[in-house]
């Protein structure tokens, strides 16, 4: 069995190939891939992609490497809309369950005008930028990625996308190896 290590190493080949950027599979499948790993390599992983990311992006012009967190865009919405003094408050004096249904209604998640969505799709090179999604441990309960996978095919179809996942993948994303979430058959393993 291979280390996350050789996993890890096995990504920058397979993101420069220009193949990967256009692949639209045989049954015009999505472009998007899994990276799944142990949630303990979290700050392995983090290290990787923000080195991986600097490392193509300053040697090649064909490609950029964007990072997008979905714990980071949960929190800037919340900022933009003037809600998150508000969420911590009520977090604070009703308990962190209590604010994860008006956080989603706050990010329209599911609905046609998405706000997750509409952040990680804004302003893509079509073929040149590859999404790296990370972030998805921090921001569930809130945030599914299934959820965010289901909502995104329809938006990005001519870049690549790697979800960054702490846990397994099989058909079936079980984040931290615990929480089972919906079944999601579109995406493939990449390394």
């Amino acid at each position: 069995m291979k280390t996350l290590s050789d996993r890890l190493k096995e990504l920058e080949p397979k993101i420069l190939d220009i193949n990967f950027r256009t692949n639209r599979g045989t049954a015009n499948e999505v472009n998007f891939w899994i990276v799944d790993y142990d949630a303990e390599d979290e700050m392995q992983v983090r290290d990787y992609i923000d080195t991986l990311a600097k490392h193509i992006n300053g040697n090649y012009e064909d490609i950029n490497i964007k990072i997008i967190d979905l714990y980071d865009i949960m929190i800037d919405v919340l900022e933009e809309k003037g809600y998150l003094d508000k969420v911590m408050q009520m977090e604070k004096t009703k308990g962190s369950y209590e604010v994860i249904e008006p956080i989603k209604r706050t990010l329209r998640l599911t609905l046609d005008n998405d706000l997750v969505v509409a952040k990680i799709s804004k302003g893509l090179e079509p073929v040149k930028d590859v999404v790296f999604l990370v972030g998805v441990g921090k921001a569930w309960p809130v945030i599914r990625s299934h959820t965010v996978l289901n909502n995104l095919h329809s938006k990005i179809d001519s870049n690549a996308l790697v979800m960054f996942f702490p846990g397994s993948y099989t058909s079936k994303l079980s984040l931290f190896d615990e929480i089972t979430d919906d079944n999601y058959y579109r995406a493939f393993k990449l390394v």
